[in-house]
Formats: C-alpha cells, sequence, structure tokens
C-alpha cells in the first residue's frame, strides 16, 4: 500500500497516545475512515481495500473496538424477519402455481 504524510494538528495531551507500533497504527487508520463507513461515504470494502487488509480483517478490527458491523436495533430485526418471511410465503406459493398451472 503506497503511504503519504498527512500533519494533523492534535492536542499537545493526545500525543502520548498517537502509535508509534505498526499494529497500533493500522487500528488508529481504520478509527479515522470509521466515520466515512458509518455514513455509507465508502463502504467496508473499499476501507478495507485503503488498509490493504480484507473486509473480515476491518471488520473484526471494528468489533474488537467497539463497533458492530450490524447496527440494528431489535424492533429492526424483526421487521426484516418479517418481511422475510412475507415473500419466502408469497415466492413459495408462486413457484407452487407455476409448478401446477394449466396454461
Amino acid at each position: 500500500m503506497e503511504m503519504t504524510t498527512v500533519q494533523l494538528k492534535v492536542p499537545v495531551a493526545m500525543e502520548p497516545y498517537i502509535a508509534t507500533k505498526p499494529d497500533g497504527e493500522l487500528v488508529q487508520l481504520a478509527l479515522l475512515l470509521h466515520p466515512f463507513v458509518k455514513n455509507e461515504t465508502i463502504s467496508h470494502g473499499r476501507a478495507a481495500e485503503i488498509l490493504g487488509i480484507t473486509k473480515w480483517q476491518l471488520i473484526e478490527l471494528y468489533a474488537n473496538e467497539g463497533f458492530a458491523y450490524f447496527d440494528m436495533d431489535w424492533s429492526e430485526v424483526e421487521e426484516d424477519v418479517a418481511t422475510y418471511e412475507r415473500l419466502k410465503a408469497f415466492l413459495g406459493l408462486s413457484i407452487f402455481r407455476r409448478a401446477f398451472s394449466t396454461n
């Protein structure tokens, strides 16, 4: 991965927390990209590509930092399941009708 240097002003008190180890640097770079992934400016896949890692490695890295890949509350999960069940029932009926149609 090609790198560039970007000068970033941070409070003096932050300096000790800026990574000096390579593995810490990857986490910090991923965290810089996280707001753009979260607001869907870029995808997880694109962010991973920028960082030179796989999408699954990025998802794991974010999970280790406390960011869930699936960002749904329980009511959204229930709504998705209900939609799936309705679609499954509709498609099942539709397939059944086509199989036994006299046309």
